[in-house]
């Protein structure tokens, strides 16, 4: 994307704007705490989405996987600044850009209201969601 970089690099990650993101904004991940942002941090695969120009962080996308049978994408953020620009359709695409390699079986994820933002980008709701479980909180 002209004017944008996207960019798995750790270090750049700003993980306190990241944190505020969340904790403040985000339906699924309000009250998280720094701590506990920081340790999803380091324990995933982690994607940045930055103005090319100045380097400030606009976006964000985490994955959790094993890099070899499964993934999920969870934690899809773009600063309300930026938003209808298609960052969060790129923040999708280079991560599966970024896990195509893998030949991963699958990469899930859940949402509440941007089913069209993953639609575009060939995801589909679960063929038999009555295989599905889930253990804590729903």
């Amino acid at each position: 994307m002209d004017g944008y970089e996207i960019s798995t690099d750790p270090d750049r990650l700003d993980a306190a704007l990241v944190h505020r993101w969340l904790s403040q904004d985000a339906y699924w991940a309000l009250g998280r705490s720094r701590e506990k942002q920081d340790a999803a941090i380091s324990a995933s695969l982690n994607f940045g989405a930055y103005d090319s120009a100045s380097g400030a962080q606009l976006g964000y996308a985490r994955v959790v996987t094993d890099r070899a049978t499964f993934a999920w994408l969870c934690d899809v953020y773009v600063d309300p600044g930026a938003r209808g620009k298609g960052l969060g359709s790129a923040l999708v695409d280079a991560v599966k850009a970024r896990l195509a390699p893998y030949g991963l079986r699958r990469i899930l994820l859940a949402t509440a209201d941007a089913h069209e933002v993953y639609a575009r980008a060939g995801f589909e709701p679960l063929a038999t969601p009555a295989k599905w479980m889930a253990y804590g909180e729903q």
